[in-house]
C-alpha cells in the first residue's frame, strides 16, 4: 500500500488498511483529543474543588491505566501522585507508609473495570481508609464493574472512558488526562500540542507518525526488528514499549521495544522520543500512537487486539485456585540462559521484586553484565506491571527472547478484602503463571533469587 492509501486508508477507518477484521472498532483514538477536550471544563473544576483536601493521590492501575500517569507523574516531577502497579505486598505497605491516609485520594483506573490488580488495590485502600466515597473517583468504561461499584460505594466522581479506544492507546483519553489535571498539567496545553500533531498526522506529506511508522516498518522487513528508545527524563519508553510490544507482538511476529538500549547493531534501530519540555508529551503520544498503526500494516497484523495476554491471567486463576502458595525455586541460571542465545535473541528480565533503589542497583548490574558479555539488547520489567505492557510480545511473538524471572522475599501476607488470598500469594501466583505459560509457548526460562544476584 503506498504512503497516501494507507494515511487515507487509516482516517477513513479501512480495516482493510490492516487484517480486514476488526480494526475499525478500535480507531477512537483518532479523535479523542478533540472530544476530551470538551470535558476538560468539568475535569479541572473536579480537580479543583478537591485541592484543599488532598495532600496525596493514589492512581491504581495497570497497562494502559498507569504507564501513561506515570510518565506523566515523572515529566512534571510531581511526588505526591503516586501510581500503584505493583501487588508487592511491601511495596504496598511501603506506600501506605508514605500516606495520611484521612488526606489521599485515590483514583481507580480500568477499562474493563475488572482488573484484578486493580479491583484488589482499590478494595485494600477502601476498607483502610473507612470507606469513604469522597476520597475516591473511577477512570472506566461506561456500564463496566467498576462503574456499577463505584455508584454503589458513592464515590465522588465517575469518568468514562471511550469504548472504542483499547488501553494502549488511551494516553489521550480520560485514562490519562484525569490524572494529569490532578497533577496540577496544564492539560489544554498538552491537548493543543496533540491536535497539532494530529492534524500533522493527516497529510501526506511530511506526515510524523507515516514517517516513524514506516521507518519501524521498513526496518522490520530488514531485520532490524529491535527499536532501541532513546532514554528521557520522564521514562517515555515505560509507556512507549507497551504501545509497542503489544500491538506488534503476535502470530509470531513482533517490534522489541528496547528503553535505552543503544542502536548499535544488525538488529536494531533508534527512535529518539521528540520531548523539548513536558508538554510535547501531547504531540507524542499521537505520533507513536499514529506510528504504531503505520507499522503494523508492514507487519500485517492488527494491531489493536491482544490475542495472548489473557493465558497468563487464566494460568494466574488457576494457581490460585488450587489454594497453595507457589514455592517459586530457582530454575536454571543466567549462564545456562546465555548459552542458548542465537543470533537475533534478546535478554529480558522479569522481575517480580519490591520496586526500589536496592533492587535497581542488583538489576542494573546484572543488565550490563548480560551486555557485555552477549552483545544482546537487554529489555526488563517489573512483575505484574509487564504482563500488561510487554507480556503479549513474550507469548505471541518470535520466540527470540531469553527470559530471566527474578523474584524476592515477598514479606508477610498483606489480605485483600473480599478475596481467599492476599497480595503475597497474588504476587507468587502471577509469576508462577507466567513462567508457566511462557515454557506452555516453547520459549526459554529461568529463574532465579534477587539476592543471589
Amino acid at each position: 500500500m503506498n504512503r497516501e492509501s494507507l494515511i487515507e486508508g487509516i482516517w477513513e477507518r479501512d480495516a482493510t488498511t490492516w487484517t480486514g477484521s476488526d480494526e475499525a472498532q478500535w480507531l477512537g483514538w483518532l479523535d479523542e483529543p478533540l472530544h476530551i477536550q470538551e470535558q476538560l471544563g468539568s475535569i479541572v473544576d473536579f480537580a479543583e474543588d478537591l485541592h484543599d483536601e488532598v495532600d496525596h493521590v493514589v492512581l491504581c492501575g495497570m497497562g494502559g491505566s498507569s504507564l501513561a500517569p506515570e510518565v506523566l507523574r515523572r515529566s512534571f516531577g510531581v511526588d505526591w501522585f503516586h501510581v500503584l502497579d505493583t501487588t508487592h505486598p511491601r511495596a504496598i505497605r511501603a506506600l501506605e507508609a508514605e500516606l495520611d491516609l484521612e488526606r489521599t485520594f485515590f483514583v481507580s483506573s480500568s477499562k474493563s473495570g475488572s482488573t484484578l490488580e486493580t479491583r484488589s488495590h482499590t478494595d485494600y485502600f477502601w476498607e483502610k481508609t473507612g470507606k469513604r466515597g469522597e476520597m475516591f473517583c473511577a477512570i472506566t468504561d461506561p456500564g463496566s464493574e467498576l462503574e456499577h461499584l463505584a455508584r454503589e460505594r458513592g464515590f465522588r466522581a465517575v469518568f468514562s472512558g471511550e469504548p472504542s479506544i483499547g488501553g494502549r492507546y488511551s494516553a489521550l483519553s480520560p485514562f490519562g488526562i484525569v490524572p494529569a489535571v490532578l497533577m496540577g498539567a496544564d492539560a489544554a496545553r498538552i491537548l493543543e500540542r496533540a491536535q497539532e500533531m494530529r492534524e500533522a498526522c493527516r497529510s501526506g506529506e511530511g506526515n510524523p507518525g507515516y514517517e516513524l511508522g514506516s521507518r519501524f516498518g521498513e526496518g522490520w522487513r530488514d531485520g532490524r526488528d529491535k527499536i532501541c528508545i532513546a532514554d528521557t527524563p520522564g521514562g517515555f519508553g515505560l509507556w512507549a514499549e507497551q504501545l509497542i510490544a503489544e500491538s506488534t507482538g503476535k502470530h509470531g511476529k513482533g517490534l522489541v521495544p528496547a528503553p535505552g538500549e543503544s542502536a548499535e547493531g544488525t538488529d536494531r534501530q533508534g527512535a529518539v522520543p521528540e520531548l523539548p519540555d513536558p508538554y510535547a508529551l501531547g504531540a507524542e503520544f499521537f505520533r507513536w500512537e499514529f506510528a504504531i498503526a503505520v507499522a503494523g500494516t508492514y507487519l500485517e497484523i492488527n494491531p489493536f487486539d491482544q490475542p495472548d495476554v489473557q493465558a497468563a491471567k487464566d494460568k494466574t486463576n488457576e494457581v490460585l485456585a488450587t489454594g497453595q502458595e507457589p514455592a517459586l525455586e530457582s530454575e536454571g541460571s543466567i549462564d545456562e540462559l546465555l548459552a542458548q542465545a542465537k543470533e537475533g535473541d534478546y535478554f529480558c528480565i522479569q522481575a517480580f521484586v519490591e520496586p526500589g533503589a536496592e533492587a535497581e542497583a542488583k538489576l542494573d548490574r546484572v543488565i550490563a553484565d548480560v551486555r557485555s558479555r552477549s552483545g544482546l539488547v537487554v529489555t526488563h520489567g517489573y512483575g505484574p506491571r509487564y504482563m500488561h505492557s510487554t507480556g503479549q510480545l513474550h507469548k505471541g511473538g518470535p520466540n527470540t527472547g531469553l527470559f530471566l524471572q527474578v523474584v524476592d522475599d515477598q514479606g508477610d501476607e498483606l489480605p485483600i478484602p473480599g478475596r481467599p488470598f492476599g497480595f503475597r500469594r497474588l504476587i507468587r501466583a502471577q509469576a508462577a503463571g507466567d513462567l508457566e505459560t511462557l515454557k506452555e509457548r516453547g520459549r526459554r526460562v529461568a529463574r532465579v533469587q534477587l539476592e543471589d544476584l
